[in-house]
């Protein structure tokens, strides 16, 4: 196993990294020209030390596929979570218990192996602010298992939801906002939880823009462990953007 990437504060660690490592065409950008796909989790581990899974949005992953993932990186990397679809899109929150046991079991070696960083739920664009289901769900949530110790961020994608409402009700159940930004929509940097979670989606980061990110990254570590994940495509951009936030957090 390569050496592992990791950045730890006294009071939290910041995990930085992508939404996915598997593309080939990272290299040789940030993958080595002749490295094998079967070497790509490996590696990307010891520049990163941490990957938000989208896998999971569509299907959920086998077993024997989370241990191969966990043989892969070291004891210091944590793997984040997307949500399924059925639970954000489909259910939109609603009657979500089933599918909510289904997803914690298909983790749960993750959780067991204390790698776990936080599960995303990624609320669809059109889907407006209604806190009383979302409070339904956060105690169905919490009936399954989630909360202090299965970590939870929210990433609403219509501005509604950004009220003092949905704050104080995140809060209440120990939920993170997620802050994502991307060229269309910026969440107000709000802290609710005892973690923090970002999605760092814009087409462009200047040099000083990524200075601006590490300085927020370090500063938020002192309440807590820090989530960060830059966009996955078909170009390398966002791990090498990733690694290199991760190299100031380091050297600094």
């Amino acid at each position: 196993m390569a050496a592992q990437a990791k950045h730890i504060t006294k009071a939290g660690g910041i995990y930085v990294g992508c939404s996915g490592w598997a593309y080939s065409s990272w290299k040789p950008d940030f993958y080595p020209a002749k490295l094998s796909a079967k070497k790509f989790l490996e590696y990307y581990a010891s520049k990163l030390n941490s990957v938000e899974v989208n896998y999971t949005f569509r299907s959920l992953p086998s077993e024997s596929t989370i241990q191969g993932w966990l043989d892969a990186t070291g004891h210091g990397f944590r793997f984040s979570f997307k949500a399924p679809q059925r639970i954000t899109h489909l259910s939109r929150l609603k009657n979500c218990g089933e599918a909510l046991d289904a997803f914690i079991h298909s983790i749960a070696p993750v959780l067991d192996a204390k790698r776990f960083g936080s599960i995303l739920f990624q609320l669809p664009p059109n889907m407006k602010s209604d806190t009383g289901r979302l409070g339904a769900f956060l105690k169905d949530a919490r009936a399954a298992g989630l909360g202090a110790k299965v970590r939870m961020a929210f990433e609403f994608r219509h501005e509604s939801w950004f009220a003092g409402e949905t704050y104080a009700l995140l809060e209440k159940h120990g939920a993170a906002l997620c802050v994502a930004e991307s060229d269309e929509l910026t969440t107000p940097d709000v802290r609710t939880a005892v973690f923090s979670c970002y999605r760092l989606r814009k087409s462009e980061y200047a040099k000083r823009e990524l200075e601006k990110v590490t300085a927020n990254l370090r500063s938020q570590a002192g309440d807590g462990d820090v989530f960060a994940y830059f966009k996955h495509e078909e170009e390398p951009t966002g791990a090498l953007r990733a690694a290199s936030v991760l190299e100031r957090l380091q050297t600094a």
